[in-house]
């Protein structure tokens, strides 16, 4: 299994009890040692629990970030792989959100797969490599 970063949609999945994600996130963590997420995944999952007022939930997020991944943030060049992504894009028409564009930008600087279910979101990016943990057969 090569390494990864994790999307937002797929932590989201596992936080949920999907089954299939969880198999996976397992076997993954048991070769690797860790998830790398995002810290643009980061907050999106924390934003989300802060809007529910979900803090049993937030509570048990954070302990699962601190024993089991490693955040990822943001650098100069993955900025300016964000940046050329989305010159590429809109020179083309499409258009891709910026937290999305943000989370590409990383994974290509550190040449890791992308974990997610919205391939759709990330298929026109050249050179960002996809895999879906919620597809069976994955």
């Amino acid at each position: 299994m090569k390494e990864a970063l994790i999307d937002t949609d797929i932590l989201s999945y596992f936080l949920k009890g999907d089954e299939l994600v969880a198999t996976k996130l397992i076997e993954y963590i048991k070769e690797h040692h860790y998830l790398n997420i995002s810290i643009i995944s980061h907050f999106e999952i924390m934003q989300g629990l802060e809007y529910k007022q979900a803090s049993k939930q937030l509570s048990q997020f954070s302990d699962f970030i601190t024993k089991n991944c490693k955040v990822v943030n943001l650098s100069e060049v993955s900025i300016k792989h964000s940046a050329r992504i989305y010159g590429e894009l809109r020179r083309k028409g499409k258009e891709v959100g910026s937290l999305d564009l943000l989370i590409a930008g990383i994974a290509i600087e550190k040449e890791l797969d992308l974990i997610t279910n919205n391939e759709k979101h990330y298929e026109d990016i050249t050179g960002l490599r996809l895999d879906n943990w919620k597809r069976q057969g994955a």
